[in-house]
């Protein structure tokens, strides 16, 4: 289904699960995923929760028309998502961009929040980060998303996922090179190089919160995770040891447990 924003944009929505649940979870994509992303996790969910998927305006199935959209827009068209599913509070699981994302709801829109889950995340930028996501640009720039998809990997995908792939990465790479629009790619990029560090801005949000990251995550070093739980005031830190960036594709079990565990 599509839902409208509070500026008449269209954004994809599906809601899956226990549609009678009164207990309901949001999904939140990373930079260059859809709702299809989740497909490994939301099973474990289905049963007890009304599970709400979503692209990001620029994602997936989502418009992608207009200026770039900061984090603080983003937020308030997931929460004109809820709103008009007639949801009053959910738990919020943001993967990377959508993590960034989950935290402007914590800051913006707390009480709206059962429990906050943070995967994969940051709060400011390092000059390691920074170079990262100049080389990012330049490959959009010059080779578009597949030559960037060839340059991001390595960063998003853990030593042992490539040893060991679920899902063999040259049928990543063919399947995803066609859902991702290079134009709204860019539009996505320039809302996170345009963030200012957030760390104080954490300091407000007033729900529980749950951190989690992979040890191998050469994207965003653990430290950059750990700084985001200390800002944070009532939240956990745990780390999974043998998994990188792309948490809800590698150590999907451990996540899934750590998340039932922290919301019951």
């Amino acid at each position: 289904m599509f839902i409208k924003t509070e500026d008449n944009k269209s954004l994809f929505v599906e809601v899956q699960g226990n549609l009678t649940s009164s207990k309901t979870i949001v999904f939140l994509n990373g930079l260059s995923q859809s709702t299809i992303a989740w497909g490994f996790v939301v099973p474990y969910f289905a049963l007890d929760f009304k599970i709400v998927l979503l692209d990001f305006i620029f994602q997936g199935d989502s418009d992608k028309t207009g200026e770039v959209r900061d984090f603080d827009q983003h937020a308030k068209d997931v929460i004109s998502v809820i709103d008009a599913l007639k949801i009053d509070k959910a738990y919020f699981v943001g993967l990377s961009y959508g993590s960034i994302v989950a935290q402007h709801i914590g800051v913006n829109y707390t009480n709206r929040i059962e429990k906050l889950i943070l995967l994969s995340t940051f709060a400011h930028k390092t000059p390691y980060y920074e170079a990262i996501e100049l080389s990012w640009r330049r490959a959009l720039d010059f080779g578009g998303y597949s030559l960037m998809l060839d340059v991001m990997l390595p960063f998003v995908l853990s030593n042992s996922y490539f040893a060991q792939p679920i899902i063999p990465i040259e049928i990543m790479k063919s399947a995803r090179k066609d859902l991702v629009d290079a134009t709204s790619l860019h539009k996505l990029m320039d809302a996170t190089h345009a963030r200012k560090d957030y760390r104080e801005n954490l300091k407000s949000i007033t729900a529980a919160t749950l951190v989690i990251h992979g040890r191998q995550d050469t994207l965003f070093s653990v430290d950059l995770g750990k700084a985001v739980a200390d800002n944070i005031p009532d939240s956990e830190f745990v780390i999974i040891e043998n998994a990188g960036h792309t948490l809800n594709l590698e150590g999907v079990e451990f996540v899934v447990e750590l998340i039932m565990k922290f919301i019951n």
